[in-house]
């Protein structure tokens, strides 16, 4: 569908979203239109470089071929089944996710914070009915973020942010401790923690990555406490961080991972992945999902990962992420370059990071602001270093503009 096929102009579309669509924040003043690989066309024919992917979505590049013959052929086969009976793009995505993170078992869903809400409630019910009525607690990190669901929104260590004002009375059993600080964690839990549960690198709370040793750490302080360790990779999943998954950077393996994003190739899906001992937990009429396993997303997905990993693109992310933030270091006001793999974020002192992104913007390069300090991008994975060339010195002409206001 597009905006002239009905007689509609770019302004049009805009100003019929901002009258019927719910206001929750920033638009950029586009339309896309079209997409392929790291660029984005409005409604005008201008083209956009995608350095946001969709918010880490478009790992393989917009409409990637493969992604879109597969959704093609497959919404022509059958669209939709619900979980009753068994469908061929499931069961194979099923496969190839649990054989490329080392887990047993896995359960789709339909966004990332459905997949955190349902680890949430495995671990919950797994601390039930090993330890006793009382064995619910997980601690979080301070900083994260973990979706807007209820369990998930107040898994979300943002307490004063508006991410989680006026949805209180949060829901019992979290804790909260220092992102990165394993002392930190280890007072946080009680005799009746059942689990930890963070991110590898905090993409929301500022594109913060983890220690080495803090990872090992809580891996190793779970084992001997008998908690699980549960950790969200819906942003970091799936080669972005230059490992099939972003715990592979550290030599650890969670006890069940969310992931999200990347998974659906552009369509949303979501996933929980799990150990078998964890899975017991979720037993039938536990837990469920009327679009669970949906088969043109599923089809999506396998086309998805199965690109990521034939071309290596964690290996390309690693490499290429190295040499963007290098270049990024070279801007004037930066405070700090951050990340893993391509989830970089970008600090800056004294100049504000949301202009920043306005006016990268009217320069056509898409990026993403997490406060009025941190820029975050997220390309796709595809990007080269032409493209990262590019994008340096658009963010260096932005700076200088609003340097000059």
């Amino acid at each position: 569908m597009k905006a002239k096929d009905y007689g509609l102009s770019k302004q049009d579309i805009i100003e019929m979203s901002d009258e019927y669509l719910l206001d929750i924040g920033y638009h950029f003043p586009i339309v896309v239109e079209e997409a392929k690989d790291a660029v984005l066309i409005d409604a005008n024919g201008e083209e956009y470089l995608d350095f946001y992917a969709g918010i880490a979505v478009n790992s393989v590049g917009n409409c990637n071929e493969r992604v879109v013959n597969a959704i093609r052929e497959q919404a022509g086969q059958v669209m939709h089944t619900s979980l009753y009976p068994y469908n061929t793009p499931q069961a194979m995505l099923a496969k190839l996710v649990c054989e490329n993170t080392g887990m047993d078992r896995v359960f789709f869903q339909n966004s990332g914070t459905e997949a955190n809400e349902a680890m949430i409630k495995m671990a919950r019910k797994y601390g039930v009915e090993h330890y006793g009525p009382d064995h619910y607690e997980i601690v979080t990190a301070k900083r994260s973020f973990h979706g807007r669901t209820y369990a998930s929104l107040t898994a979300t260590g943002q307490p004063e942010s508006a991410i989680r004002i006026g949805f209180d009375p949060a829901l019992p059993g979290f804790r909260y401790a220092d992102y990165n600080d394993l002392e930190s964690f280890k007072a946080a839990c009680t005799d009746n923690t059942v689990a930890i549960m963070v991110e590898p690198v905090q993409g929301e709370g500022g594109v913060y990555p983890a220690d080495r040793e803090f990872m090992q750490g809580l891996r190793k302080l779970c084992d001997e406490r008998g908690m699980l360790l549960l950790l969200d990779e819906v942003q970091t999943g799936w080669c972005r961080c230059g490992e099939t998954m972003a715990y592979m950077c550290y030599d650890i393996k969670p006890d069940a991972v969310s992931m999200a994003k990347a998974l659906g190739g552009g369509l949303p899906l979501g996933a929980v992945a799990m150990t078998e001992e964890c899975a017991k937990a979720l037993n039938p009429g536990s837990h469920g999902c009327t679009f669970s396993g949906n088969p043109v997303c599923c089809a999506a997905g396998y086309a998805a990962v199965t690109e990521l990993l034939e071309r290596k693109l964690a290996q390309h992310a690693k490499e290429i992420g190295d040499y963007f933030m290098e270049k990024l270091r070279t801007l004037p006001h930066v405070k700090e370059v951050r990340g893993l793999g391509l989830l970089v974020g970008l600090e800056f002192d004294s100049i504000d990071a949301v202009r920043i992104k306005v006016k990268a913007m009217e320069k056509k390069l898409l990026i993403t602001a997490t406060s009025n300090r941190i820029i975050r991008m997220v390309p796709p994975l595809i990007i080269t270093r032409e493209d990262c060339d590019k994008a340096v010195e658009i963010l260096k002409k932005a700076i200088q503009e609003i340097e000059k206001e």
